[in-house]
């Protein structure tokens, strides 16, 4: 005797929710119409290529919401079976503040063997780096962390003057178009290299740019062996 079909059996229900389904959408969308350009490259310096697998990732940033936001979205995009990607955020007590020195003491306490440094702050064309006025860039949005270990940026792309560094406003909280630069350094020594420019345009919103710009770092950073 066959086994009759109950008409009243509840219908199952597709896992992703409306909500969900019109963030993919509207991400998906976004995707069409947004332009974003990457441009990386290894340090003269640097004679051995080699993947790392243990990094640190750091938003520059003295807001820590979008410090936070940021650092955990990269870290997610990094994560792999070959690659441990911790957010500094999620290592360092709620007020502390990012600095060379804090960084170095999360380095050394969990023996990560690369900081992945991205500056989320907009630098006027009037900062000055290495002791004269700063050209490079031509406008507001420009990339940052030139050189090592001088000037306005100093050691894993952090400030050397907090309180000049808290006068910055977070590129992510300016909708359009932003400009980021994406800093590689060993940590036997401090060095950086590799850097990365990275521009997007006709971003809607913070969340948005996360979502779209994340992504392709990381894809950026594993195309050039930057990680395994």
């Amino acid at each position: 005797m066959s086994r009759s079909t109950d008409r009243h059996q509840p219908v199952l229900k597709s896992r992703v929710s409306r909500p969900a389904l019109l963030i993919m959408l509207a991400a998906s969308l976004a995707a069409c119409t947004s332009s974003i350009k990457l441009k990386g490259e290894w340090s003269e310096s640097v004679t051995d290529v080699r993947g790392f697998s243990n990094v640190l990732v750091v938003g520059v940033s003295p807001d820590r919401n979008v410090r936070c936001a940021f650092e955990r979205a990269l870290a997610a995009e990094l994560r792999s079976d070959t690659v441990k990607a911790t957010a500094s955020c999620a290592l360092m007590a709620v007020d502390a503040k990012l600095s060379r020195e804090t960084i170095g003491e999360v380095v050394k306490s969990t023996g990560v063997d690369a900081v992945v440094a991205t500056s989320l702050v907009a630098v006027k064309g009037d900062t000055k780096e290495g002791g004269s006025k700063e050209e490079r860039g031509g406008g507001y949005y420009k990339p940052t962390a030139y050189g090592y270990d001088y000037g306005f940026y100093g050691v894993y792309g952090v400030p050397v003057v907090y309180g000049e560094f808290e006068t910055f406003d977070s590129v992510l909280s300016v909708s359009g178009a932003v400009e980021l630069a994406t800093n590689v350094y060993e940590t036997r020594g401090a060095e950086k290299v590799y850097g990365m420019d990275t521009r997007a345009k006709n971003l809607e919103s913070r969340g948005m740019a996360l979502a779209l710009i994340t992504p392709r770092i990381a894809e950026r950073l594993r195309e050039d062996g930057v990680v395994r």
